[in-house]
């Protein structure tokens, strides 16, 4: 074989290497701003670099793969929304109270799903994974949370930072959850807004029920599982 034949075939070697390699980082990058969406475009922004973000989320996709996630018992999820109806109720008299036990309740699922909750900025990573269409809900009601827990925000921010934590409380419980909503918990949401726009709540510093244990700070903090198992009529021991 000639010298020009040995080249040309090194040549065209190296040719499908570059298109085989370029198709594998054209489709991982495609499968990547698939699975995370707008969080792709904001890590891109934050990093100023396709090639760093990608990285990044690969990374986590990993991190999330070592741990032990999974789907809660249909006993669990019935359990939860439970929860979630009692804590709605107290909204309207008690709003910074019931935001500060929303906040409770999503991490006590998270915690049950697996995740740890250790670190809001570590929490946010994990979630990217799997939940990145509701991560902008996590953090918008995290930022509201810390806004009520410092005593600054209106009934309105703490109305807009319950409907966050709804939408990350449903995804996280599953996509049968928001089936499972009754018809009395639609009304009494929509009596919650009604409430809220007519200025009928309580004063945001005003006094809490017993029961009510607001997160000592902004971060996600432990469900008090004693309170939250007791007003939903939870039995298990």
């Amino acid at each position: 074989m000639s010298t020009g034949a040995t080249v040309a075939i090194i040549v065209v070697i190296v040719i499908i290497i570059a298109l085989a390699a370029f198709a594998a980082m054209a489709s991982r990058r495609r499968r990547l701003k698939e699975r995370f969406g707008p969080e792709y475009d904001r890590l891109v922004a934050d990093q100023q670099s396709q090639r760093k973000a990608e990285a990044e989320l690969a990374s986590r996709e990993r991190r999330v793969r070592s741990l032990d996630i999974r789907p809660l018992t249909a006993t669990a999820r019935t359990e939860y929304m439970a929860q979630w109806t009692s804590i709605q109720e107290h909204f309207v008299d008690h709003p910074a109270a019931a935001v500060s036990q929303a906040q409770q309740l999503v991490t006590a699922v998270l915690r049950d799903r697996g995740y740890p909750t250790e670190g809001y900025e570590q929490i946010l990573a994990d979630l990217s994974v799997e939940h990145a269409r509701n991560l902008e809900h996590y953090r918008a009601a995290h930022a509201l949370s810390e806004t009520a827990a410092n005593g600054s925000a209106s009934t309105e921010d703490m109305r807009q930072a319950m409907i966050h934590y709804r939408a990350m409380f449903d995804d996280l419980l599953g996509d049968s959850a928001a089936g499972e909503r009754t018809e009395a918990a639609r009304e009494r949401e929509a009596e919650q807004d009604a409430a809220v726009r007519n200025g009928r709540t309580a004063p945001v510093n005003g006094a809490m029920p017993p029961s009510v244990a607001p997160a000592g700070n902004g971060a996600p903090a432990e469900a008090d599982e004693s309170v939250t198992r007791e007003r939903a009529g939870d039995t298990r021991s």
